[in-house]
């Protein structure tokens, strides 16, 4: 085991995660992605809520919240960085059916922070690969991201920074790792997700902060908007400098936006001037 990562088996810490673990085999489990700054998780009880939301939906336990922050604190060491959290139903040998008494396995790891956004915007492109309609799992961060993998290996070109996906239906719904927003005439709107899609802990922040509206967004209304950003949980307000042909300036609101998430909270108040 390194020094980055540690094991859990319900309350109890363990080299490894034991055999048959349904998160591996069926990617049955759920997990977070966190920016730490610190030695701690600033929007923890928000992570923890979409946790609780989608164990919910897949009924699976989760552990003790409190276990899991000090290891979390612990694992970090008063230092800055990305905290990753997976939790999974558990061990259950062979077959779909789900063990009723199974308890939760999971991982916490440290990661770097991952490089900051060139300074001019992000360069955007669309994405072949569709998301598939399935509203009982839209909205949680489940395991299984296949479409998201097939989606990233679209493109191997670095001045490419992430791609738009839409669904089977033909409405945009997110970037890869990332929710999207547009602005129109003084209105922010991003997709709703009721069909497909994850509902980031910095998208709900900035839904409140803009008092932005959750709709169907088709192509033309991000390729006709006046402003577009990306968001997530790791690396904020990600201001969009360009998608394919169509490019956009820097936007006074998106800026005053990260300077409200830098306010919000301290991992972000270094990366705004």
């Amino acid at each position: 085991m390194t020094s980055s990562s540690r094991y859990f088996a319900g309350n109890r810490r363990v080299d490894a995660l034991p055999d048959h673990d349904r998160g591996l085999s069926y990617g049955d489990g759920l997990f977070e992605t966190m920016r730490a700054s610190r030695g701690d998780v600033p929007w923890w009880p928000a992570h923890w809520q979409r946790l609780q939301r989608g164990a919910q939906v897949l009924g699976l336990l989760l552990p003790d919240e409190n276990l899991v922050r000090a290891e979390g604190k612990r694992l970090l060491e008063s230092g800055d960085g990305v905290l990753k959290l997976i939790v999974t139903r558990g061990a259950g040998g062979r077959g779909y059916a789900a063990p009723t008494d199974a308890e939760p396995h999971w991982i916490l790891s440290k990661h770097p922070l991952p490089p900051p956004a060139p300074a001019s915007g992000l360069a955007l492109r669309w994405c072949d690969t569709r998301l598939a309609l399935q509203p009982a799992l839209a909205g949680i961060k489940h395991c299984n991201r296949l479409e998201q993998v097939l989606a990233r290996s679209e493109w191997d070109d670095p001045t490419v920074h992430e791609g738009l996906l839409r669904s089977t239906d033909g409405d945009v719904v997110s970037a890869t790792a990332a929710n999207v927003f547009v602005l129109h005439k003084g209105a922010w709107k991003t997709p709703l997700l009721d069909r497909c899609g994850i509902a980031g802990v910095c998208r709900e922040w900035a839904v409140a902060a803009l008092d932005a509206s959750q709709a169907r967004l088709a192509v033309t209304e991000v390729e006709a908007a006046d402003a577009v950003f990306l968001c997530n949980a790791v690396r904020g307000i990600l201001p969009v400098a360009r998608l394919d042909a169509r490019s956009w300036r820097p936007h006074p609101q998106v800026m005053e936006l990260q300077r409200l998430l830098a306010a919000e909270h301290p991992a972000f108040g270094t990366e705004v001037s």
